[in-house]
């Protein structure tokens, strides 16, 4: 990290660090850049810095943007159909790994699946119709993280990474994490966290 009038500048290696996400999560934000406003680099010793509190400005206007056009709702299509994750994201307006996470941490009113499949590499597909995700964007009124329960129960990713770390307990935790973010949502770094909470109850 450099700090240059006063300003801290970091590298990815640093923006990942201070924000918890993963490196591809990063780049396709900015990758992006030229329709969601992601902050410019600024090269310093040849490698790419961003000023780290205008990130941090710039991401909260862009996670507000995100929430408002969450509202949208796509009610075309057949009301039975059986959607997969990323087509439920789509019809409720919500970032793509959102239904992931809603599956370890679901909002009040989340619908159950209709359906469920087994995935090749573990982990589980849950399909719902676009007529539940319609009485559940009705009912509530507000799509997003606001109003999830609060855990009354012990916490299923820490089983999932114990599970993780018996079936490969030689690889690094920085990859194992890697595999159960893109498998389950989330960022790298919480997951991360949990892996250290499995390791605590597996000892």
């Amino acid at each position: 990290m450099q700090t240059i009038d006063g300003r801290r500048y970091g590298s990815r290696k640093d923006l990942i660090a201070h924000t918890g996400y993963s490196r591809a999560s990063l780049d396709n934000l900015w990758k992006d850049r030229d329709d969601n406003g992601h902050p410019p680099a600024r090269i310093i010793d040849g490698i790419m810095h961003w000023d780290l509190d205008a990130w941090d400005r710039w991401y909260a206007d862009f996670q507000c943007t995100r929430r408002n056009a969450a509202k949208a709702i796509d009610r075309s299509g057949d009301p039975d159909e059986e959607l997969k994750p990323a087509d439920q994201a789509r019809v409720l307006g919500l970032p793509r790994n959102m239904i992931a996470q809603y599956r370890n941490n679901p909002p009040k009113g989340w619908p159950g699946p209709i359906r469920t499949e087994l995935l090749p590499k573990g982990g589980v597909r849950e399909f719902r119709t676009r007529r539940q995700l319609w009485e559940y964007h009705d009912t509530t009124n507000r799509i997003g993280t606001a109003g999830r329960r609060a855990a009354t129960k012990p916490d299923p990713r820490v089983q999932i990474a114990v599970e993780a770390l018996a079936a490969q307990p030689d690889r690094a935790v920085g990859d194992i994490a890697d595999d159960l973010a893109e498998a389950h949502g989330q960022s790298v770094h919480t997951w991360k966290r949990i892996i250290t909470a499995a390791r605590k109850q597996a000892q």
